[in-house]
């Protein structure tokens, strides 16, 4: 007789799962009941049976505040994984059932996304015309929580970044070029040496875009551990970042994918590769491993590895500045 592992996961309800993410999002019983379409009381009393059923105590509750358990919380982190899979269970055969229609959702870094996205959607578009591609922008932490729950099939991200269970695939590494003024390029080296970079006028992006972390190791581990904190100066965009560096505030770093789209078009910003050994950050493409096989996902890899080279073969690097008739 076969023993089935399985039979105790079969006792699980998706949708008591499914309140108790919710709750764990809202921590509020009637916000929680609304967005999953139930009374209070059945969403309530689904978490009890399921507490009851795993033998411990998720949530605790009092007249004002919803509370997770250390057991609740991490409870919540597998529930997402496997509602994040059943979505893809469904998904996957609503696409086989009607490929025309097929839909995927792919989130990219602020610092990716308007550089990358348009010549990968324009692409996409010609291989696969009925597929509907939603994008979504936004900072590595929520794409990857989003990726993880379900919310979105894939994401274009910058390594290194802890994706824990998610599948990396990785796409391409691509230089940072140092940008300065049209004054200060007067005076700054052919090909800067990433040591020159006068760190107290680096002006980074705000905490949670990862080209700030990414930007700054590339500084240290070329200084011997004498720390000196960046510019003060902090943008909230690489948009804002190159208007400031324009008004001559600091230099910062881009990458190549920014220069090469054309961001410093139009401006008085000029924008140098640097010296061997140029800083770098990799960029890859993360899904749940239940993706792995997605066909359209496969598509988007295929995509992806092909601009990465066509920027990096784009530009030659020569002594001149790269100057960009405005």
């Amino acid at each position: 007789m076969h023993h089935n592992h399985h039979q105790s996961a079969a006792n699980l309800s998706l949708k008591q799962l499914n309140y108790l993410t919710t709750l764990a999002l809202t921590l509020n019983f009637t916000h929680a009941a609304k967005a999953c379409f139930v009374t209070q009381s059945t969403l309530s009393g689904g978490i009890q049976e399921l507490e009851k059923y795993l033998g411990v105590q998720l949530v605790e509750r009092n007249n004002k505040h919803v509370m997770l358990t250390p057991i609740g919380v991490d409870v919540v982190k597998r529930a997402n994984a496997l509602l994040g899979m059943g979505g893809d269970l469904v998904r996957a055969a609503a696409n086989s059932a009607d490929p025309n229609n097929a839909t995927l959702i792919l989130g990219a870094i602020p610092t990716i996304a308007p550089f990358m996205l348009p010549s990968l959607m324009r692409a996409l578009r010609q291989q696969s015309p009925s597929l509907r591609v939603l994008l979504r922008e936004d900072q590595t932490s929520d794409l990857l929580a989003s990726v993880d729950n379900g919310a979105i099939d894939a994401a274009i991200i910058a390594l290194p970044m802890d994706v824990g269970r998610l599948h990396v695939w990785p796409l391409f590494e691509e230089d940072l070029w140092l940008i300065t003024s049209a004054l200060e390029s007067a005076s700054t080296a052919n090909l800067p040496s990433i040591r020159d970079v006068d760190l107290s006028r680096l002006m980074l992006l705000g905490e949670g875009h990862c080209l700030r972390e990414h930007s700054l190791s590339a500084c240290v581990t070329t200084r011997k551990g004498k720390s000196v904190p960046p510019s003060d100066i902090e943008a909230t965009s690489l948009t804002t970042m190159v208007q400031m560096v324009e008004a001559g505030l600091g230099v910062s770093m881009l990458p190549n994918m920014a220069v090469k789209a054309g961001l410093l078009n139009a401006s008085d910003v000029v924008a140098r590769p640097f010296a061997s050994p140029a800083p770098k950050r990799a960029v890859a493409l993360v899904t749940r491993p239940t993706q792995v096989d997605n066909p359209f996902i496969t598509q988007v890899l295929v995509l992806a590895k092909m601009f990465g080279q066509s920027i990096v073969n784009g530009v030659e690097r020569s002594n001149t500045s790269v100057r960009k008739p405005s």
